[in-house]
């Protein structure tokens, strides 16, 4: 019978295992180790989000119940001192690069005519509580942030950063690389004019909120057009500049778009987009949303609220496996045009991760392999027809 991999290596099949073994060699992440090199600690820690374990106990019994598959996998067995020592020796950075390289995979590289090029930046709290005395507070909560641009078009984070919860939001927004003529989508934490400016001098667009005590003054009212939207109205669209004399001015034009939403409530929206129709601005705007629902989906099916191990580096390690994890089930959903939801798709996938099924077919039971043919029975066997 043709050999067929397991489910979880098709998963795994967009990693490259030469490109992880030189990104390792760059961050020295395999100076300590003996027999748990990178690669292997990369598969157990994607397999330990999918799985469902809850402890480096579980972890370890569940890994190991599967020897037969490790050969394929190129790991081997697991003992849970070695990985908690690998978690708090192996550099974080080394996680960060491999996600980085699996998230370009799924940008299509062009941009379709006429389509808005649209980045979505946000940010999520992790919170750890007493549960680690090194954590930093933000006054709310104590814990982590996790920072993400987010591409809507190919429902997938295009950076990641780990950061303490005191962390200002625009001071990592100002490190995200600008790419000419995109839409950066952001709310009202990621108030930097210099930044702003910067976003404006590279060609690109923004779309804000701005802060209640900004003060802005009109300088012309623009005309509406069509005003009506999906679930908004668009209640006036006006040119306006900073009323302060201070340092706070911009040295670019800026447009304020009101818009009522279904339930009543109005917000106001910010760019220096001068050119596009008031109702397509809040549509970038309203599209903010698939980042909070990718901040949902992460917490509430992966494993990035419970952790294993206290240490910093332990925790930025599981987190970023937990992206990868993603972005290779939006992989594998793309490659093999699974048709089920992607919450559906990820519990078949924790159900059957070492059985030999394809992905495209993974609702059906695996196949049968199938005994050698057997030559057709004399008659008269069964009629017990002596001699």
């Amino acid at each position: 019978m043709r050999f067929q991999p397991g489910t979880f290596s098709q998963l795994l099949a967009p990693l490259d295992r030469r490109a992880v073994k030189a990104i390792a060699a760059r961050h020295r992440g395999d100076a300590y180790a003996k027999s748990f090199g990178s690669w292997g600690h990369l598969v157990v820690a994607i397999f330990a989000q999918l799985s469902g374990a809850d402890s480096l106990r579980g972890l370890e019994t569940e890994w190991n119940a599967h020897t037969q598959h490790h050969y394929h996998l190129g790991t081997g067995k697991l003992a849970r001192s070695t990985l908690a020592d690998a978690s708090r020796r192996r550099p974080a950075a080394l996680f960060a690069e491999v996600f980085a390289g699996v998230a370009g995979l799924l940008d299509s590289g062009v941009r379709r005519e006429g389509e808005a090029l649209v980045r979505i930046i946000d940010s999520t709290p992790i919170p750890l509580g007493k549960l680690c005395d090194w954590v930093k507070s933000n006054g709310r909560i104590r814990g982590l942030k996790v920072h993400v641009v987010f591409d809507p078009a190919n429902d997938c984070p295009r950076v990641l950063d780990i950061t303490d919860a005191n962390v200002n939001d625009a001071q990592i927004g100002r490190t995200v690389t600008i790419e000419p003529g995109a839409v950066y989508c952001f709310d009202k934490g990621y108030c930097h004019y210099g930044w702003w400016n910067a976003i404006a001098a590279a060609d690109a667009v923004f779309v804000t909120r701005p802060k209640t005590s900004m003060r802005l003054e009109t300088v012309a009212e623009r005309p509406l057009g069509d005003a009506a939207g999906d679930g908004f109205t668009v209640t006036a669209d006006a040119e306006v500049r900073f009323a302060s004399k201070g340092d706070s001015k911009l040295p670019i034009r800026l447009r304020r778009v009101s818009v009522e939403r279904e339930d009543g409530s109005t917000i106001q929206l910010l760019t220096n987009d001068l050119t596009r129709p008031a109702v397509e601005i809040a549509a970038f705007y309203k599209g903010r949303w698939q980042i909070e629902l990718l901040f949902r989906w992460l917490k509430q099916n992966l494993r990035i609220r419970r952790f294993f191990s206290t240490h910093p580096n332990a925790i930025r390690l599981q987190i970023f496996a937990a992206m990868i994890a993603y972005v290779l089930i939006r992989l594998a959903i793309h490659a093999n045009r699974v048709r089920h939801p992607v919450l559906r798709f990820t519990e078949l996938l924790a159900c059957c991760l070492f059985e030999r099924r394809h992905i495209a077919a993974i609702e059906r039971p695996p196949p049968v392999n199938p005994a050698r043919t057997h030559p057709a029975t004399p008659p008269g066997q069964l009629g017990f027809a002596y001699a």
